[in-house]
């Protein structure tokens, strides 16, 4: 049993009528599946990608067909409004193990960022793991009160990983660590470096404008010695 459930319309319209009557089109497929062309409201779907996004089992009914279970595979966003344009999701076997991206989430307080005013960096958000979908976590933490100095990290191997889930990302990567905060000489060579940038800027800018400003010159001139020899 899974806490995410759609259901969705087998579609036959084309993807640009669905989107102005208010619903996101899409596919299901999967091992032994036909691929299934469908339509989703677009509230509901918003809803349940908010609430269970790609590492969360979805229990998906086409028109009036049994449920089963699947993942939301893939998607793809408008780049003006960010709003999801059309969406895949995946029929899964929950006898067979699944490969999946899972979102870490950061817990705890780092006293090297409030006691020494150190900047947390999280290099990885994610990870890359495989599991059959009934052990499938919705998210793995990341407990930062271990950094309490600038020295130290979370890598992927100090991870808590529940029993059942097989890590597929480099365990050598680092999750997070704590930046020291930049001294008043980093800081004054940083203004200094931005100032050089803007005045390169503003010198390369004034360049072309009096380039153009000759040329304006030059074509009055020739217009002036026209007038002139007529």
């Amino acid at each position: 049993m899974t806490d995410y459930k759609i259901k969705v319309k087998t579609r036959t319209e084309k993807a640009k009528e669905l989107h102005k009557q208010g619903f996101v089109p899409g596919v299901v497929y999967g091992k032994n599946f036909d691929n299934v062309s469908i339509s989703i409201e677009r509230v509901a779907f918003n809803q349940l990608f908010r609430d269970a996004g790609t590492s969360n089992l979805v229990e998906l009914a086409i028109d009036d067909a049994k449920p089963f279970n699947t993942l939301v595979h893939d998607f793809q966003r408008n780049p003006m409004t960010e709003e999801v344009i059309h969406v895949d999701f995946f029929k899964v076997n929950m006898k067979e193990k699944i490969h999946a991206e899972v979102p870490l989430s950061f817990v705890g307080e780092s006293t090297a960022v409030i006691d020494l005013d150190g900047s947390m960096i999280t290099p990885v958000d994610a990870i890359e793991i495989e599991c059959l979908p009934a052990d499938l976590p919705s998210e793995i933490e990341v407990d930062i009160s271990v950094l309490d100095d600038f020295e130290k990290n979370i890598k992927i191997s100090d991870l808590k990983i529940p029993t059942g889930v097989e890590v597929m990302t480099d365990p050598e990567e680092i999750v997070v660590f704590v930046q020291a905060p930049r001294s008043e000489e980093e800081m004054a060579e940083l203004d200094e470096a931005v100032e050089e940038n803007v005045e390169a800027v503003e010198v390369e800018h004034t360049g072309e404008e009096a380039v153009e400003g000759e040329t304006e010159g030059d074509d009055k001139k020739e217009k002036t010695e026209e007038k002139k020899a007529e």
